[in-house]
C-alpha cells in the first residue's frame, strides 16, 4: 500500500488520554445537557403537518417567498429548493384551527398574488400519529444498529473492544444529536439517515485501529500496550487523511451547493465525520487500556508437554 502521508516516528497519542478523555466527557456531557434542556427541534416528517411542493416558470426566490409566506401569519414555515431551482417545497407544522385544504389554498393565494407564475404541484398531509410512529421507528432502528455493532465487534475482536468502540460511537451519535438541539435546528428523516451513517462510518474506522492492535499484539512482543496502540494510531494515519478527507471533499459540497433540503443532512454527516476521527482514535483507544486489554487476550500461552521417561 502506498504511504502518501509517511509518519516516521510513533506519536505518543496515549500519554494524552487523560486530557483527550476529560475533552470527551465534557463534550458529551454538554451534549446531554442540550438535549435535556432544549430538546430536538423535530421537524414536519416527526411531528406531522403539511407538504407543498409548488412550480415557478422562472427560478424561484426563496428569501421573497418566505417573506411573503411569513406575512401570512402561518407558523414556523419551511421553504425548500426541491429538485430543479424552479420547484419549491414548503412546509408547515399540524395546525389546529386549519385543516390541510384549508392551509394549502391559503398558502397558494398569497403565493399567486406575489406571482401569478406560481403552480401546484401535490399537497400531502402528515398526521402527528403517523410522525410519532416514524420517531419511534427511528429510534428503535438507531437501537438495533448499535446493537448489531457491539455484536460485531464482539465477535470479530474482543468484549473490551466491542464496548469501547460502541461507547465510542455513541459519543459520536449524541454529539451530533446536542449540537442539533443546541442550536435548534431542524431534526428530520433525512438528518436521522445521516446520523445511521455516522454509525457505520466511524465503526469502521474503529476497525481498522483495532485491527492494526490486534495485529501489533502478536507482532511488537517487546513492546508495552499503549506503545503498540501508539503505533496503531500513527500507522493508520495516512489512510485515515486520505479516506476521511476524501468523504469530507464531497460531504462539504452537499453542504454549501447541495441546496436547503440537503443541507442538514450534509451537516449532520460533516459533524459526525470529523468526531468519527477522533473518537476512534482518542476515545477508543483510551478505553482500551481503562479497560485492562492484555497480551493473554490475544495470544495463548504456549505448554509443553513433558516428555515421557523411558
Amino acid at each position: 500500500m502506498i504511504d502518501f502521508f509517511p509518519f516516521k516516528k510513533t506519536i505518543p497519542f496515549m500519554s494524552w488520554g487523560k486530557a483527550t478523555t476529560a475533552i470527551s466527557l465534557l463534550t458529551f456531557l454538554f451534549s446531554v445537557w442540550a438535549l435535556w434542556d432544549r430538546g430536538l427541534n423535530l421537524g414536519v416528517d416527526f411531528t406531522g403537518g403539511t407538504v407543498i411542493e409548488v412550480r415557478y416558470d422562472q427560478p424561484a426566490n426563496l428569501p421573497a417567498i418566505r417573506s411573503t409566506l411569513e406575512k401570512t401569519g402561518l407558523p414556523e414555515v419551511t421553504v425548500l429548493s426541491f429538485g430543479t431551482s424552479h420547484d419549491v417545497l414548503i412546509r408547515l407544522p399540524v395546525r389546529s384551527d386549519a385543516n390541510a385544504a384549508q392551509t394549502s389554498n391559503r398558502v397558494m393565494a398569497a403565493l399567486a398574488a406575489a406571482d401569478a407564475g406560481v403552480v401546484l404541484k401535490r399537497v400531502d398531509f402528515v398526521g402527528p400519529q403517523v410522525g410519532k410512529e416514524l420517531y419511534d421507528s427511528g429510534a428503535l432502528a438507531l437501537l438495533v444498529v448499535s446493537f448489531g455493532i457491539m455484536a460485531y465487534l464482539a465477535i470479530r475482536f474482543e468484549w473490551r473492544f466491542a464496548v469501547a468502540g460502541m461507547l465510542a460511537n455513541l459519543h459520536d451519535i449524541v454529539i451530533i444529536l446536542g449540537v442539533f438541539a443546541f442550536f435548534r435546528w431542524e431534526f428530520t428523516l433525512t438528518v436521522l439517515a445521516g446520523v445511521l451513517a455516522v454509525l457505520g462510518y466511524s465503526v469502521n474506522e474503529s476497525v481498522v485501529i483495532f485491527d492494526r492492535i490486534r495485529e501489533n499484539i502478536r507482532k511488537m512482543r517487546g513492546a508495552t500496550i499503549p506503545h503498540i496502540i501508539d503505533d496503531a494510531i500513527t500507522r493508520t494515519m495516512s489512510r485515515t487523511i486520505i479516506t476521511h478527507g476524501s468523504t469530507q471533499i464531497m460531504v462539504l459540497s452537499m453542504l454549501f451547493f447541495g441546496g436547503e433540503a440537503l443541507h442538514n443532512f450534509a451537516l449532520a454527516l460533516t459533524i459526525g465525520i470529523m468526531f468519527g476521527i477522533y473518537s476512534s482514535g482518542l476515545v477508543a483507544s483510551p478505553l482500551l487500556l481503562m479497560f485492562g486489554i492484555k497480551r493473554e487476550h490475544f495470544i495463548k500461552p504456549v505448554v509443553k508437554k513433558e516428555e515421557a521417561v523411558v
